[in-house]
Parts: structure tokens; sequence; C-alpha cells
């Protein structure tokens, strides 16, 4: 379940284009009905970012916001479930910017995301026209990094271990800017592993009502390896743990539920 993969290496064919680079692989998603661009080492979005674009509860119109777009795949898994929205991205390395705003024409979708590469933080600034306007995203999610870099040992790709290394204050920086971005009554949302889900609760319950925790099981009878935590802007209900999902059988096959997802696009709808 481990997200997966990037490297710095000479710019994507254009759209359409021949061979691909050594460097890059094309990966299907959601049953081969989108084909994305990602560099063969480094940091690689995996299936953590299918689930967390099935649980956006997205209407054809509404503009949607992600925190770190990274290669593009949460971002396009959304807008392949619902066409209409208009998504804006926020992605601190270029490699990943580029890739994403190439994964997005390659898929048909080129005028339907916007990629700012920039530094997370710049989006609390309002002082910056390159910024959109706070409080204007119906949505906003994130695949946040997952790993403290006090905790692991840092990979010798120098993106990958930026994406997966994070300081203390970094997780709530991220859910103060998707916070910032969204109107009252808008959702956040964000998939992480399930011993952040402390941490991740102390930063939303003083921000968000209506938290849904979606937990993700490896297998039936395992200990949830990750969560799928989504709150509401300016709600005052209650916190609800939700039944969550199992990925693998007993044959290490995706359950029905989980292949529904991953292949076939199929929501997965928290409220």
């Amino acid at each position: 379940m481990s997200a997966t993969a990037l490297s710095a290496s000479p710019p994507p064919p254009p759209s359409g284009g021949g061979g691909l680079p050594s460097s890059l692989t094309e990966d299907g998603f959601l049953g081969g009905r989108l084909q994305i661009l990602q560099p063969e080492k480094g940091f690689r979005a995996g299936i953590d970012s299918v689930f967390l674009a099935a649980t956006i509860p997205c209407n054809a119109g509404e503009s949607v916001f992600e925190a770190g777009v990274g290669t593009g795949v949460a971002a396009l898994c959304t807008l392949a479930r619902t066409p209409g929205i208009h998504l804006t991205g926020i992605e601190v390395a270029a490699r990943y910017a580029l890739l994403c705003e190439e994964n997005a024409k390659r898929n048909g979708f080129g005028g339907n995301v916007r990629v700012i590469h920039a530094d997370i933080k710049e989006a609390l600034r309002k002082d910056l026209a390159s910024m959109p306007a706070h409080g204007t995203f119906s949505h906003a999610f994130a695949n946040p990094p997952y790993f403290d870099d006090s905790k692991s040992t840092p990979s010798p790709v120098l993106l990958k271990a930026q994406a997966h290394a994070f300081g203390p204050d970094d997780l709530e920086l991220w859910i103060r800017v998707m916070h910032t971005m969204v109107t009252m009554r808008g959702t956040v949302t964000l998939v992480n592993r399930a011993d952040a889900l402390g941490k991740i609760l102390q930063v939303m319950e003083e921000r968000f009502g209506d938290i849904r925790i979606a937990p993700l099981y490896a297998r039936e009878g395992t200990s949830a390896s990750r969560v799928i935590v989504q709150g509401v802007k300016g709600s005052k209900a209650p916190m609800q743990l939700l039944p969550g999902l199992v990925l693998h059988d007993s044959s290490s096959q995706f359950t029905p539920e989980a292949d529904a997802i991953l292949r076939e696009g199929m929501a997965w709808r928290l409220r």
C-alpha cells in the first residue's frame, strides 16, 4: 500500500509523442482508464492515492484543491470519476509539477487542471497573485508525507526522501493550508499511516466537525495500516469511526470492494 516514485530526469515527451525516456514508466490506473507517466526511481504514487480520490464527495462544476499534487494520480482519479470539476494542485518539486501537467493533457483533462509550482506553505500568503483565493474551494485533499525523518532511514533518491520526510509541524501545516483553502462546509480529506491518526485528529478537531475516519486493512483480522480522515469546515457534528475497507482476501487477491474502487473507479462514500 505504499505510495510509489520519482527522479530528476529529462522532461517528458510531448502529448502523443513517441517512445518514453528510459527514466519514465507509463502506469495504468483505474483498470487502464488512466495512463500516468512516473519516474522509474524515486517517489511513485500507488493505491493510497486511488482510495483517497474515491472518497472526495465532489460534484460537477465544483472547484477542488490538492496539496502536494505529485504526478497527478489522485487528482486524475478524482477527475475520471467526476470529469466536470476544476482542480488546482500545488507541488514544490518542478519535476512532479511538469509530469502532472503532462499527465493531465495525455488523459484529456488538460483544461481541468491547474498546477502551481510552489511550496505548500506559500498557499497561506494573501499577497501572491499566483496563489488561489482563500476559502474558494468546495473540497481539498492530500496524501501528505508519511515518515518522520527522525524515525526513518532517508532514501538515497533525493526527491523520494523529500516526499517521505516531514518535520513535527509539517502535518499541521498541510491541514491548515487545506482548511484555509476550502469554503465553509467544504470538506478536507487526507490519507496517512494509521499510527499518525492521533496527530491528525489533534490538528483537525480544532478546525473541523463531522470528522469521518475510514481505516484500511491489508487483510481481515489485521490492524489498520492506513486511515482516510475527512472533516467538514464549520461543522459541529460529532466524529464517526466508519467500518473501513479490507483490501485483500485469504488468497492475497483484492476483495471485490477494493477491486471496484481500484479498477472500476467506484466512489467510496464516507458521508
